[in-house]
């Protein structure tokens, strides 16, 4: 029996679905624990693209069981979208294999109008959220003022939490955001169908876990965004709404902490971000431009450029205490083909000082200048390799490098888009 995190180190982005897709084969369970619809991962499987945002990655493969866990908020018509979305598409869907847990939250019609309000008064100074209304809807959670899918699917009880808190947000809304308003009734025309449709699907996932790991099955827990994302460990305010570190996998899911046995850190080959705050290597020359086109680095959910920079191991470092990982996967290392000369960053010069830990305070990152240590590119192809010892020397060094600057093993490397562009080096849940 093995349960298995899988996390991003960086900034969101670095393959996460492609790789729980991959250990799905060997997982039973698959389970995401946080986020909501702000997130897109993209599988590829025999060169067709499958993009979810709140289904996790291994519902491509027979014969698993995806869950939502409680950590999760939901947009209910999105959720219903991309469940129709896959089934056109051939994917199974039921009750059988896919189950959302009675204590998720519920993203509402306001919560939207609230991201996107609060955004346009902030001008210049946005944070660049997706607008989906995933704050908002965190918010009402922590305030203890959210509705939870045990809610929606009781329409009394639904339409009695409703009531209770559509005058407050309706004020705030017209009165400070100068938003259009929502209306009880059109919310619940949209949403009590969402309710009949959904119902089947609502269970007790800390329940089903708990069992699952009884029974001595693999469970695979699937995180969203990334380590400098994350609410309180993350390039605050320039973060989103949740937990993404490993450790919130038991909070969001319904576990105990000693019923995770690993936790695997996902380490693009470069480093990437979406929107606005700091990022210490970014490129902003004719390389970036080449890995951003090369690497097709747009992000799956909204479509907006990703910017892109050298590889950030005082970011990965951070990462890998903080999550405490176990083992890395290494992801677009293809994209680095046909650069004669990579560079990673080691530390950050602040003033007269040299930093090796990632500094919290955004005023001092923002005035942080890379520290470089330069390797040998390679200009081999390196898609279609399938074994370790094959790839290019330098390529090779270059992998050996950010195992040695991180002190954690690498178990996993992309080398492509596709399913069969994966070379593992070692299963988080033993031989494949």
């Amino acid at each position: 029996m093995s349960n298995i995190v899988v996390i991003g180190t960086q900034w969101g982005d670095e393959g996460k679905g492609k790789v729980v897709d991959v250990l799905a084969e060997t997982a039973r369970f698959i389970v995401r624990f946080q986020g909501g619809n702000n997130a897109g991962h993209t599988m590829v499987v025999d060169g067709e693209p499958f993009i979810s945002h709140l289904i996790p990655s291994g519902i491509l493969r027979p014969n698993k069981v995806c869950l939502i866990g409680n950590g999760v908020v939901v947009d209910p018509g999105v959720l219903i979208e991309e469940i129709r979305h896959l089934r056109d598409r051939g994917i199974s869907l039921d009750p059988d294999n896919f189950l959302i847990s009675e204590n998720a939250h519920l993203i509402m019609p306001y919560h939207k109008l609230i991201d996107h309000g609060r955004e346009r008064l902030k001008g210049d100074k946005k944070i660049g959220t997706t607008g989906r209304g995933i704050g908002p809807c965190y918010e009402d959670k922590v305030t203890r003022r959210g509705i939870r899918f045990c809610d929606l699917i009781n329409p009394e009880i639904f339409q009695q939490k409703l009531s209770s808190i559509l005058g407050e947000k309706n004020l705030y809304l017209k009165d400070f955001l100068k938003s259009e308003t929502v209306d009880k009734a059109a919310i619940l025309e949209e949403y009590l169908p969402y309710a009949n449709a959904l119902r089947p699907h609502v269970a007790n996932v800390s329940v089903l876990i708990s069992q699952a790991v009884k029974a001595g099955d693999h469970v695979l827990f699937e995180g969203a965004q990334g380590t400098h994302l994350d609410i309180d460990h993350g390039t605050y305010p320039y973060v989103t709404s949740s937990n993404t570190v490993a450790g919130n996998a038991c909070c969001g899911a319904g576990i105990g902490p000693t019923q995770i046995h690993g936790v695997i850190g996902m380490v693009k080959a470069y480093t990437t971000r979406v929107g606005r705050g700091p990022l210490p290597t970014e490129l902003h020359d004719e390389i970036g431009d080449r890995i951003q086109q090369k690497g097709a680095e747009f992000g799956a959910t909204t479509g907006r450029r990703r910017r892109c920079g050298w590889l950030d191991m005082v970011v990965v470092r951070n990462s890998a205490r903080i999550n405490s990982l176990t083992g890395l996967a290494i992801t677009k290392l293809d994209v680095l083909s046909g650069i004669e000369n990579l560079m990673i960053c080691t530390a950050y010069r602040y003033k007269q000082d040299r930093l090796t830990e990632f500094p919290s305070a955004l005023g001092v990152l923002e005035e942080c200048e890379p520290i470089y240590e330069e390797l040998p590119g390679w200009s081999e192809d390196i898609t279609a390799i399938q074994d370790v010892d094959d790839l290019p020397e330098n390529a090779r060094t270059y992998v050996k490098r950010i195992e040695e600057l991180v002190e954690t093993p690498v178990q996993i490397i992309s080398v492509g888009p596709g399913r069969n562009q994966t070379i593992v080096l070692q299963n988080p849940f033993g031989s494949i």
